[in-house]
Formats: structure tokens, C-alpha cells, sequence
């Protein structure tokens, strides 16, 4: 019998956000691949847990990743753990994943932190498409060019370096406007975590107010564009009317929601008024 592959989230900053599950997956698992052993180890000492690890990087993660399938197809349980937050998301474990359905191989997500949607959820953008984009080309040219490339209405997630966080902004207000919103979230579930919500041809001056606001690791959350979010929620109107005919609040909200791209929970709030007293249990 084959074993099972764990991927588990650990905490971004707070150690104190790893889940009771996570823990017992790591004490339990019978070999644990690591981003960097060295960084996973004040987690797993934190924890006392004293599984055996072995690392696994963006510069070994084809070769690694065949041994621990090999550790798999032994009936061992491996847990895949990345420095911090969700593995495969703009960190190594995609090809180990890969490798592992490939095989026929249990994969088992243990879900938690994630910097990504951490900072989307303090964004209060009510957007209804998310596009996650990771990080960005270092080199200028090419970060413009991909820039170009993103044609999305609704809110889109960076990651990026303190070194090029204020470049960064700057490219995205020539791309996408000044008066287009941000949120910058800074040093996330740390001690000096910091979130602003702003326009893009104020954020140079954020960042610029102190020596300390291009420190540290950056989630940017671009908002989603105006007029888009406008004509999405016209659209979710007009469909949600004719749904609310024949279905009840919470229902005509979440078809009408999918259809136009509108917010959720803005089109529930328009069918509650229209529907009184049909409130979700």
C-alpha cells in the first residue's frame, strides 16, 4: 500500500497560527519535506516534534521530489511544508504533487495560512474574481511587460521583495491608473504587520514616510477597477430580479453572483431588502 502526502500550511510570522491538525500531521508523518530544514526547525522544535526531515527547493525539487515518491510508494507518510504558508503557492511542491497523482498517491491538503488570502481578507475589496499572481520579473522591463499581459477587472495579488516594492507600485500606477486602489500589507501576523488601503498615486509616499515601510515581506492587493465593479454589480441587479421570482434570497444571490461576477454578499443584501425575512440560518 502506498502512503499519503500531506501538504500542510505553517504560519507566515505568528507561530502561534499553526492549526492542532497541522501539528499532529507533522508529529505523526514519518518524514517531513522542508523549503529550508533550517527555518522549519523553529517551528518543529516549538512543537517538540522530532521527525526526521529533508529538504526540498526550487534548485532540488526534481531530484528530492523522486526520492520522497520513492518514500511513498514505500507506504511512508511524507508532509510538505514550505518556509512559510501554503506550499506550491509561489513556493517548491507543485512537481512533488504532481509526481504524487501521477502515481496513483494519496494527496492530503491541510489547510491554514496563507499570505495571499490573509491580505485579500483585510483588503475589504468586494470582488468576486481574485487573480493571484505571485511574484512578479525582477528586472524592470520584463515586470512592465507582465504587467501589460494582466487584463483582469476584478482584485489581483502580489507578492514582492522589499528591494522592489516601491518600483513595483510605480509600475502598477502607470498601468493601471493613479486613482485604481491598493492594499499594501507589510511584515503579515508579525509584530510589525502594517496595512494600508489607498490609491495607487498615494502609495510612493506610504512607502516613503519611513524607513520601515520597505521593510520587511509584501503582499500587494490591486483593487478591482471601478467602472468594472460598477457594471457587474448593474448586471447582478438586473439578473438577481428575475432569479428572486422563482428562487428564495440567499439562492437567486449566489446564481446571480456567478453569472455576472458581482459580489455575493452586496446582491444577498439587495435580495434581503427586496425579500424581507429571508435571512440565512
Amino acid at each position: 500500500m502506498t502512503g499519503t502526502l500531506y501538504v500542510v500550511a505553517t504560519p507566515i510570522g505568528n507561530l502561534a497560527d499553526a492549526s492542532a491538525r497541522a501539528i499532529e500531521v507533522l508529529r505523526a508523518a514519518d518524514v517531513i519535506a522542508c523549503e529550508d530544514t533550517r527555518t522549519s526547525r523553529t517551528l518543529l522544535a516549538r512543537q517538540g516534534i522530532a521527525t526526521r526531515t529533508f529538504a526540498l527547493h526550487e534548485h532540488n525539487e526534481r531530484s528530492a521530489g523522486a526520492r520522497l515518491i520513492a518514500e511513498l510508494r514505500a507506504g511512508k507518510a511524507v508532509a510538505l511544508i514550505t518556509d512559510a504558508g501554503t506550499p506550491a503557492l509561489s513556493d517548491p511542491g507543485a512537481l512533488l504533487v504532481e509526481a504524487a497523482h501521477r502515481e496513483g498517491i494519496r494527496v492530503v491538503p491541510i489547510p491554514g495560512p496563507s499570505a495571499a488570502l490573509a491580505a485579500f481578507s483585510a483588503s475589504g475589496f468586494a470582488s468576486a474574481r481574485l487573480l493571484f499572481v505571485g511574484f512578479l520579473p525582477a528586472a524592470r522591463a520584463a515586470r512592465r511587460k507582465a504587467l501589460e499581459a494582466i487584463d483582469e477587472r476584478g482584485a489581483v495579488i502580489f507578492y514582492e521583495a522589499p528591494h522592489r516594492v516601491a518600483e513595483t507600485v510605480a509600475d502598477l500606477a502607470e498601468r493601471f491608473g493613479a486613482e485604481r486602489e491598493i492594499v499594501i500589507a507589510r511584515e503579515l501576523t508579525k509584530l510589525f504587520e502594517e496595512i494600508a488601503r489607498l490609491k495607487l498615486g498615494q502609495a510612493p509616499a506610504w512607502l516613503e514616510a519611513g524607513p520601515h515601510r520597505q521593510q520587511g515581506e509584501f503582499v500587494l492587493v490591486l483593487g478591482p477597477e471601478q467602472e468594472a465593479r460598477d457594471r457587474d454589480l448593474a448586471a447582478g441587479r438586473r439578473v438577481l430580479a428575475l432569479l428572486l421570482e422563482v428562487l428564495p434570497a440567499s439562492e437567486a444571490a449566489r446564481l446571480a453572483a456567478r453569472i455576472s461576477g458581482a459580489p455575493r454578499r452586496e446582491l444577498y443584501r439587495v435580495a434581503l431588502e427586496r425579500k424581507p425575512g429571508q435571512h440565512s440560518r
